[in-house]
């Protein structure tokens, strides 16, 4: 389905457009970034918040680790301004990008289980539809605070793929 190369090449990706639109998020007032939105997790900063936290479970099950201990509504508020995410985000984008280079074949072509919370059950999928869904996940909340950010005055740079090693 999916290969090492492509891993390491959606983990790149992943960081580049964090940065993107933390970038883009700076210039607002905490206010903007913390203003109802009407989006699925309300507010842009709710919004970095819940991929962060979703990347956490995800890399937990990816790697063998005991699920984190905030809940999805929890998750929601870890960072209360956009420094304190950002300095996260950084770090966990380097984790990530370390984990992808680790990624093998043969991890890609197994299977995972795990429990879903928001399928309420144990789950077993192959491994490489779960990191495409991993990376899926990002984009489009990433996709729902770009229309934030855009809405608030904010310009968010370039998010096509494939001008990723142009730009980055």
């Amino acid at each position: 389905m999916i290969s090492p190369d492509h891993v390491q090449t959606m983990a790149r990706y992943n960081e580049w457009q964090n940065g993107n639109l933390i970038d883009a998020a700076m210039g607002l007032p905490d206010s903007e970034l913390e203003s109802e939105r009407g989006a699925f997790w309300g507010s842009i900063l709710k919004t970095f918040n819940h991929i962060l936290w979703a990347d956490r479970i995800w890399m937990a099950r990816f790697e063998g680790l005991e699920r984190p201990p905030l809940s999805v509504t929890e998750g929601l508020v870890a960072h209360g301004t956009l420094g304190e995410y950002h300095a996260d985000r950084e770090a966990y984008d380097a984790h990530i990008r370390e984990w992808a280079s680790e990624v093998s074949d043969d991890w890609l072509a197994g299977d995972l289980s795990f429990h879903s919370g928001a399928a309420g059950q144990d789950v077993t999928m192959p491994c490489g539809l779960c990191v495409t869904h991993f990376f899926n996940h990002q984009t489009h909340h990433r996709g729902q605070i770009h229309a934030m950010l855009t809405a608030a005055g904010a310009k968010p740079g370039d998010t096509d793929l494939f001008l990723m090693d142009w730009l980055a």
